[in-house]
């Protein structure tokens, strides 16, 4: 039985791996954590959303959690990345302003905050 649920601890760390390190997410791992999300106690296996984390019960050695947004990774330094909750959507946003999509790429490679950006006006 106890090799049973080694096992099974194993296969469950190792989908929780491949899964996570499929796309740029982030994992966390609380070995002190309780299977249990808003009252309802979860079995070794099972998976829970927790906003923008799912999460899956490693009983009795913890809790794993990874995001579930794939969060950009090749954009210029003046723009960062929200995420909206509970949607979970991801938004590249000038860091300066940040109500300001950030559209990176040809034409748009100058730091706004030098004021120098190439804008072509309509006329």
């Amino acid at each position: 039985m106890a090799g049973q649920q080694t096992m099974m601890i194993v296969l469950i760390g190792i989908s929780l791996w491949a899964i996570c390190s499929a796309a740029p997410t982030e994992c966390h791992f609380n070995s002190q954590a309780l299977c249990e999300y808003e009252g309802r106690h979860y079995s070794m296996g099972e998976t829970w959303m927790e906003g923008c984390l799912q999460c899956t019960c490693l009983h009795p050695v913890g809790v794993g959690c990874c995001e579930t947004v794939h969060r950009p990774v090749d954009f210029p330094p003046w723009c960062e990345v929200r995420v909206e909750s509970p949607t979970c959507k991801v938004t590249l946003v000038l860091a300066s302003d940040p109500r300001l999509l950030c559209i990176p790429g040809e034409g748009n490679s100058v730091d706004p905050s030098h004021g120098a950006m190439n804008m072509k006006l309509a006329g």
